[in-house]
């Protein structure tokens, strides 16, 4: 058994310690908000935070996880992060498959930096693949979410 710090409660999981955190989240604990995209560490479906970083769950085994995992589910539990609301007024999503990575990622930048110029933003981002192009948007959401936090 594998005990981890999910969303800040302690969960048990008896997975392998090899386990990729992201099948541990989805298929273990339910939490399908983070998605599987590539499984290579290419695209930033995956993205969650760990200690308040933004890793690839899809690289990052169980058995390595030290610290508190936030998947987008934790992100707010009534869905008012002032980038889940920037995201709605933005109009960011298309098919909306990566959003959840896009979102977890932006929050670790916002954590760190607060008020990020757009080529912060861009270059931060750029770790993450919006198949459906909508990058304008989602520069703009985080922008818009740095003033209203």
């Amino acid at each position: 058994m594998t005990t981890l710090r999910i969303n800040g409660e302690a969960v048990a999981v008896a997975a392998d310690p090899a386990t990729p955190l992201l099948w541990v989240l989805r298929e273990h604990l339910g939490l399908t908000g983070t998605k599987f995209g590539c499984g290579a560490g290419l695209c930033g479906a995956c993205t969650v935070h760990v200690d308040g970083e933004a890793v690839f769950s899809c690289l990052t085994a169980v058995g390595d996880v030290e610290g508190d995992v936030t998947t987008i589910e934790g992100l707010s539990r009534d869905g008012d992060h002032p980038l889940q609301r920037a995201w709605i007024a933005e109009e960011v999503p298309q098919c909306g498959y990566c959003q959840s990575g896009q979102i977890m990622r932006a929050a670790a930048l916002l954590a760190a930096n607060p008020n990020p110029r757009r080529d912060e933003i861009a270059a931060e981002m750029s770790q993450n693949l919006c198949r459906c192009g909508t990058y304008n948007r989602i520069f703009k959401a985080v922008a818009r979410a740095a003033k209203e936090a």
